[in-house]
């Protein structure tokens, strides 16, 4: 069986409880709503990633309470006795403050770091729970938060990625200049990637030539997302990665419905037709990119 990585999810409650967590109605599968049915959510979407081939996936926190959140589904899923999960899964988690939340401040952090993460000259180890910092970085479109604020915050997440060995997970949103520029003054950690990329091969190649990986989520399947589709053609098979930013950027033919991780294997096979080549070969090497970028 191919087997894919989710490099990007939200399953936190938070996330759940915002939208209907489920294939389209018109498969005639049951769907959970609201926030007292998260937890039957989550079985359902476990269960459909792993009979779709989805074994990995790292949950990815935006702020300290779905970072939190994040640390603990994917602590919990370890348990033998854990209600949430599904045979041949596993999840791993992230730490981030989303600039949209940069006016917190990254000491809101603090605690959740302390607790889960030391300073570390290795990185990361099988064993652990948290492989990344982020996701954090600059969104110029909505400007939920200051500008300086979200650079101040992103620059200072960069550091933490590297104190602690971690890789860096960037959303970056009509920035790219100030995305460029920051991540080379302050030194790009060894393991980086741009999540979500909707740049065009431009785009693309100064992030590569920053030596970043590329993530590509549901939007490489959207009509007009033809720089997009440029750009994961471009990408080295060694710097490609796959996400669905569930429950975020459905992709076709699902839009309309929240996304999920069981779909990872439609970016895949968007990404194999823009390169020519079998989604098979796209899975593996995205999947063992994955497991680099992670430390996994």
């Amino acid at each position: 069986m191919v087997e894919w990585f989710d490099s990007h999810c939200h399953l936190q409650d938070r996330y759940l409880a915002d939208s209907t967590i489920g294939t389209d109605s018109a498969t005639g599968t049951d769907s959970a709503t609201g926030a007292e049915d998260s937890e039957r959510a989550l079985e359902g979407v476990l269960a459909r990633a792993s009979e779709a081939g989805v074994t990995r996936m790292v949950c990815v926190g935006t702020d300290a309470g779905t970072s939190a959140q994040a640390v603990a589904l994917a602590r919990s899923m370890r348990r033998p006795d854990a209600s949430a999960t599904a045979e041949g899964v596993r999840m791993w988690a992230t730490i981030g403050l989303h600039p949209h939340d940069a006016v917190h401040g990254v000491a809101s952090l603090d605690a959740l770091l302390a607790t889960e993460c030391s300073p570390s000259v290795l990185g990361p180890t099988e064993s652990d729970v948290v492989v990344g910092i982020g996701e954090c970085g600059l969104d110029y479109h909505y400007d939920h938060s200051p500008r300086s604020v979200q650079r101040d915050v992103f620059a200072a997440q960069i550091e933490l990625a590297k104190a602690h060995r971690l890789a860096l997970v960037v959303h970056t949103r009509d920035a790219w200049d100030d995305t460029v520029d920051l991540l080379r003054s302050c030194g790009v950690p060894d393991r980086t990637v741009i999540h979500c990329f909707t740049g065009g091969p431009a785009e693309a190649r100064r992030c590569l030539d920053l030596g970043a990986m590329l993530s590509f989520s549901g939007v490489v399947t959207f009509k007009n997302a033809g720089e997009v589709r440029e750009a994961a053609a471009l990408c080295p098979l060694d710097l490609l990665l796959v996400e669905t930013d569930s429950p975020f950027l459905t992709p076709v033919p699902h839009r309309g419905s929240s996304n999920e991780p069981a779909r990872v294997a439609l970016v895949g096979a968007a990404i194999a037709e823009a390169r020519r080549m079998d989604s098979t070969e796209v899975a593996a090497h995205a999947t063992e990119n994955a497991r680099r970028l992670f430390a996994l």
